[in-house]
Order: C-alpha cells, then sequence, then structure tokens
C-alpha cells in the first residue's frame, strides 16, 4: 500500500476490504510522504521493519528487487489526488500491477500516459469505484440491459453527504488537501464524490457522457473548490453497447452532488417532489 497511514481514512477502509474474503495480504507500505510516519504506521499494523519505506520509489525499486516468491502482487495507491500518477506510473514500470485509488489522475494527459503505459506493460491497471459490487447495482445493472424497463431516456443519480457542511478546519490534514487545488484538482465535490454518480450510471446503463452543463457551488466561506453541483449530462450508447437493440442509443443524466447538505449530527430534512416524500434524510433544505 502507498498512503494511508496514520491519521488518513481511505487507506483503513481498502485495508478492511481488502482482507473481507481472505484472499489478500498487506505485507510491504509507503504509508506517507514522511518516512518516520511511514514507518510507525507500518509498525501499528505490524508489517516487518524491511518491508516499510520512506518514499514510494524506494519500495518499488526494492520490491522489484525479490524473488518471484516475495513479490507483491499488487500496489493499492490511497494517496490524495495528486499522488496518483506518479507511484501508478513508478510502480507499472517496475512490473507490478496496481489499484488506484479515484479519481484516477489530475488531468486527462495523465491518465492518457497511464493508458499508454499499461499497453506497453501489460499489467493490471485498476481504478476502484467500489459501489459497483454493490449486489442491489448489479441488480440495476442487469434489469436495464435485459431491457426489463425498455428504452432509457433519463437517468438521476443523487449523492449528498455532509462532509463539508461546516467551516473548513485547517487542522485536519484530509480537510487540508481537499481544500487546496494543487492537491484536489479542479473540483472539490464532483471528483470526490460526483465522479461516482457518472460512473454509476455508466455502469448501470452502458451509456457515456457525450456533452454537458455544470453548475458548481461553493457554500462554505474560505473554500477554493466547490462542495455542491448540479450536472446535466446527454448521453451516448459506449461503442460496446451499441451491438445491443435493448440499450438507449441515446439518453439524458442529471448528477445532484452535495458534500454540503447536512452535518453529521443534523440528521433530519426533507426532500420532496410531486411523486414522493420522503423524511430523515442528511439534507438541511428543502428541494422541489
Amino acid at each position: 500500500m502507498v498512503g494511508g497511514g496514520r491519521g488518513a481514512f481511505i487507506g483503513g477502509v481498502h485495508r478492511i476490504a481488502a482482507a473481507l474474503d481472505g484472499q489478500a495480504e498487506l505485507v510491504a507500505g509507503a504509508f506517507s510522504s514522511d518516512p518516520q510516519r511511514s514507518y510507525e504506521s507500518g509498525a501499528d499494523l505490524l508489517l516487518p521493519r524491511e518491508r516499510l519505506y520512506g518514499s514510494y520509489e524506494d519500495m518499488a525499486a526494492a520490491e522489484a528487487k525479490l524473488p518471484p516468491i516475495q513479490r507483491l502482487d499488487f500496489v493499492t495507491l490511497v494517496t490524495p489526488n495528486h499522488m496518483h500518477y506518479g507511484p501508478a506510473k513508478r510502480f507499472l514500470e517496475a512490473g507490478f500491477n496496481v489499484v488506484c485509488d479515484k479519481p484516477v489522475t489530475l488531468t486527462l494527459e495523465e491518465a492518457q500516459d497511464l493508458k499508454n503505459i499499461v499497453a506497453r506493460t501489460r499489467k493490471v491497471f485498476v481504478v476502484t469505484y467500489n459501489y459497483s459490487g454493490n449486489a442491489m447495482v448489479k441488480q440495476a445493472r442487469a434489469v436495464v440491459r435485459n431491457g426489463d424497463l425498455g428504452r432509457i431516456r433519463k437517468v438521476i443519480v443523487e449523492y449528498s453527504k455532509g462532509s463539508a457542511f461546516r467551516a473548513l478546519d485547517a487542522t485536519k490534514r484530509r480537510a487540508a488537501w481537499r481544500n487546496d487545488p494543487s492537491r484536489a484538482g479542479p473540483t472539490g465535490a464532483v471528483a470526490d464524490i460526483g465522479t461516482h454518480c457518472e460512473h454509476l450510471a455508466r455502469y448501470i446503463t452502458g451509456l457515456e457522457i457525450d456533452a454537458l452543463c455544470a453548475d458548481l457551488t461553493t457554500f462554505v466561506p474560505d473554500r477554493r473548490l466547490d462542495d455542491d453541483a448540479s450536472i446535466l449530462l446527454r448521453s451516448k450508447a459506449a461503442p460496446k453497447a451499441s451491438s445491443n437493440a435493448r440499450r438507449s442509443p441515446s439518453g439524458m443524466r442529471t448528477i445532484s452532488t452535495s458534500a454540503s447538505m447536512g452535518s453529521a449530527d443534523r440528521s433530519r430534512g426533507i426532500r420532496s417532489d410531486r411523486m414522493s416524500s420522503r423524511s430523515q434524510l442528511p439534507m438541511s433544505r428543502l428541494t422541489c
């Protein structure tokens, strides 16, 4: 694992998920850009000192020299967004399979470069959009792709949470990098949770983005990136889906994503439209 040391959030989530079926074992890591923190984090996880590294560059070089029976099967990257491209490139070129947290990179050029490296090295490169592993998402995909719902004309995806409800706490490392465009990238809520919305819609329907119009909002003072977004997308069938007549050749999608809709201790709210009324949602405003 690269990243995910003391004080990190998503690293622990990935470690739990990887251990669920007993088929994976954490054996080495560069858990922080601070070498001392990396060593201490590895000791917390009971890893041997010789498999702990102060940088991902050192880790890639040393692990590549190990006998095949000891070498890593894959590397998981759970670093801030700006630290996806460099480690992914380094480990792929060193001969390792890579599992990378989303978003894949900060720029399209970086993503295309990784695609070329994968084609050249023939290694496995995975970007983790874990909701696609959910049983109900699998069922939704089957229902749509079997044609049970007929032609899909419109898809609405919502993802709202309250992690950015309050003013920024500059003392928290995770909050700091998520508010920094040089480390988080050009968007906030869209990169953090909006990408999950797009992936779910594409995974279930087979539709890909053709054009979009986005309204990004920042509600919380002193935040440099968006904490709320509404996106209208025009979609078209993916090339692999075009041969299936039951799939929609085109459609509209709307994505509503927000990280500032309600705090953890404000769990009651209302969402209402002409068809339904739901309560006990983590929202702080009425949407009609």
